[in-house]
């Protein structure tokens, strides 16, 4: 497993922030933070690769949202926060080291973090940040590969994967409250305490899930499922809608 992070910004506290009012990021933390999350992704199996390309932009180290990296292609996305689109040159300048990229290109907007591999099924959050044609043109992409795409609406949340994460092929963790659980029919959907509602944001690393420190009882009922449950502390990071998922890019990395 492959791992692409990318060093917090000294500007993080200007970040882009939706649902969340802006409170003081402790940027010393945030990068102790980072340091320790890349421990635990090593830990876990992964190669950890962290650039440094786009240290001005303050949402820099939420890589995930710059591209959609499958075994066959990199899709790099056209992020629906027009500010954050100078973040993806640097990245696929990157990916080319490892993939083939395609682009989506605006007004068609797409965010990785809204987007969940499962299986050969890509569930396709439409948010505030991906819409219908960000959609399409990602499954015009991925479709000759044999993926599937299904377009889950969401709700009251930033990206999809705020809401809904896998734990293997069959069974996803969810927070019912932030999207449209019909679209996840075949899959069993196992919801998040009602106390803990940020903590479906969970990262599925070799046979390991990685989940935010402050959410125990989420940790529990995943370890109590047979997971081998790895607790991260991303408290500064939280400050800025980011989660597990949004510090790395995970794929295979090249035969």
């Amino acid at each position: 497993m492959m791992a692409l992070t990318h060093i917090p910004s000294p500007r993080m506290g200007q970040c882009q922030l939706t649902y969340l009012a802006r409170a003081p990021i402790d940027y010393a933390r945030a990068l102790r933070q980072h340091e320790d999350y890349c421990r635990v992704l090593r830990a876990c199996g992964a190669e950890v690769r962290t650039l440094d390309v786009n240290r001005e932009l303050p949402d820099c180290a939420f890589i995930e949202d710059a591209a959609v990296v499958l075994d066959e292609v990199a899709v790099l996305a056209s992020m629906g926060t027009p500010s954050r689109r100078p973040e993806l040159a640097g990245i696929e300048s990157e990916l080319r080291h490892y993939r083939e990229v395609r682009r989506v290109e605006t007004p068609a907007t797409l965010e990785g973090g809204d987007v969940l591999r499962v299986g050969r099924t890509l569930l396709v959050g439409l948010s505030s940040r991906t819409n219908p044609a960000g959609a399409s043109a990602l499954e015009e992409v991925v479709r000759p590969h044999g993926y599937g795409v299904v377009r889950v609406p969401v709700r009251g949340c930033l990206h999809l994967k705020t809401a809904c994460t896998a734990l293997d092929d069959a069974r996803l963790l969810v927070n019912p409250a932030w999207l449209d659980v019909t679209a996840l029919s075949g899959y069993e959907w196992i919801p998040v305490p009602e106390d803990e509602p940020w903590a479906a944001n969970t990262a599925r690393v070799g046979g390991s899930v990685c989940v935010a420190a402050v959410y125990p009882r989420t940790a529990d009922l995943i370890g109590g499922l047979g997971f081998d449950v790895r607790t991260i502390d991303l408290s500064e990071f939280a400050k800025a809608e980011g989660g597990v998922t949004c510090l790395s890019l995970l794929f295979r990395p090249p035969a």
